[in-house]
């Protein structure tokens, strides 16, 4: 029994970008085309093997520790994007002013898949999802400057639809209306979660 089950889900690339120097802003430039190598996007600030530790892994390093990086890429689902556009009050929201490397139409919940799946493309190019993303503050200031008054509004919006982090596991090129296929690891929920939620574990 393979550990990676083939679901009967797949969804359609609408929108590619890279966000080319960090330093400058978190705005992503769209693209037609990204190459994910195994260091991440071709031409993404973001990328690289490894990335300095950040808040999100404090219970496990101190910051600025040398770490896999597993941030590559940013995948956001059309469906949420749209939801979180409608949360704001705004009619559509560009993904370029969140940072985005991809966003896919098609695939149910995409905020939601199991760590561990893979997004695999028509060349065989396949993300490896790290997490959820969880919404921040850093998209706020391009936000506001594009659509005044909106800016603060996205943190709230974006809870739980800010889409997910993932890694290169196979090179190839990613292309606008690619066609990508959702594979899924076989396990069940791990039975303990809802203790460690509460604290009783």
């Amino acid at each position: 029994m393979p550990a990676l089950i083939a679901t009967p889900f797949s969804g359609t690339v609408v929108w590619l970008g890279t966000v080319p120097d960090r330093k400058a802003g978190l705005t992503a430039r769209a693209r037609d085309a990204v190459m994910a190598r195994f260091d991440g996007p071709e031409g993404e600030a973001h990328g690289g093997l490894t990335r300095p530790s950040c808040s999100r892994v404090m219970a496990l390093y101190p910051r600025n520790t040398p770490i896999r990086n597993v941030r590559q890429f940013s995948v956001l689902s059309a469906e949420e994007l749209a939801g979180i556009a409608t949360r704001m009050g705004v009619d559509a929201l560009d993904p370029a002013l969140v940072g985005a490397t991809m966003v896919v139409q098609g695939i149910p919940d995409l905020s939601h898949l199991p760590p561990s799946s893979r997004l695999q493309g028509q060349s065989g190019a396949t993300l490896v999802v790290d997490m959820q993303n969880r919404a921040c503050v850093l998209p706020a200031k391009p936000i506001e400057a594009a659509l005044p008054g909106f800016g603060k509004a996205f943190k709230t919006a974006a809870a739980g639809r800010r889409g997910v982090t993932a890694w290169v596991e196979c090179e190839g090129l990613l292309c606008l209306g690619d066609k990508v296929c959702l594979h899924v690891p076989d396990q069940r929920v791990w039975a303990h979660l809802a203790q460690v939620r509460s604290g009783k574990a």
